[in-house]
């Protein structure tokens, strides 16, 4: 279904931080070809093999996006409320993804499909500029951490991550995070028995 300005508040707000966007385009552009989508936990939003249709902004919930090797599961992307989530390269060329995007938790998603996007791209330069600085952030924040992937210590990862995202630690499966860190379970295990030694000798915890 589609979404008011209150139920689409975080979203413009996100949106906002790439280019001004007037109160008309927000009303009369944005806002009729926003769909709200909820989902369970542990439900499949994308499927390898098919064409991914949305480009989502996470409203409410936990994401995880990943493919399968030899029946493994690899972990490319972790994403809570306020973020944005899709198998981008399936969106953008309209060829069947490699990734499957699942809910972590029960999730409410503000997603714009494909052709509305383009749609809303033809009538609007300054709405066209968007979508392409949008991109560009999700590119860099993708190539930061590959980068980390391949520079930093397993352990640097860790505890960057801690650092950076102490609330994804109470909320995600320590398995999920080990694939999503490339850290053996084993010794991610060993990295978190660490942390809570530090947190309990420590006055000031690090997370």
């Amino acid at each position: 279904m589609t979404v008011n300005e209150k139920t689409a508040a975080e979203f413009i707000r996100f949106l906002k931080q790439f280019v001004p966007l007037t109160d008309t385009e927000v009303r009369k552009q944005l806002l009729p070809i926003i769909t709200l989508r909820e989902f369970n936990k542990k439900e499949i939003i994308t499927r390898a093999g098919e064409v991914e249709d949305y480009i989502n902004f996470i409203n409410k919930g936990l994401l995880r996006k990943y493919f399968k090797s030899d029946e493994e599961e690899h972990i490319v992307q972790i994403s809570r409320e306020g973020h944005l989530i899709s198998s981008q390269e399936s969106f953008y060329t309209r060829t069947p993804s490699e990734y499957y995007v699942e809910s972590i938790e029960p999730s409410v998603l503000l997603s714009i499909s494909y052709d509305d996007m383009e749609n809303m791209f033809q009538q609007s330069h300054n709405l066209e500029r968007l979508g392409r600085l949008v991109t560009v952030h999700t590119m860099v924040l993708k190539d930061k951490w590959q980068t980390s992937l391949i520079m930093q210590s397993p352990r640097e990862r860790f505890l960057n991550f801690v650092e950076n995202h102490p609330e994804i630690i109470q909320r995600v499966p320590q398995k999920y995070l080990a694939s999503y860190l490339n850290i053996k379970p084993e010794t991610f295990s060993r990295f978190k028995h660490l942390i809570k030694n530090r947190r309990s000798t420590s006055v000031t915890p690090i997370v």
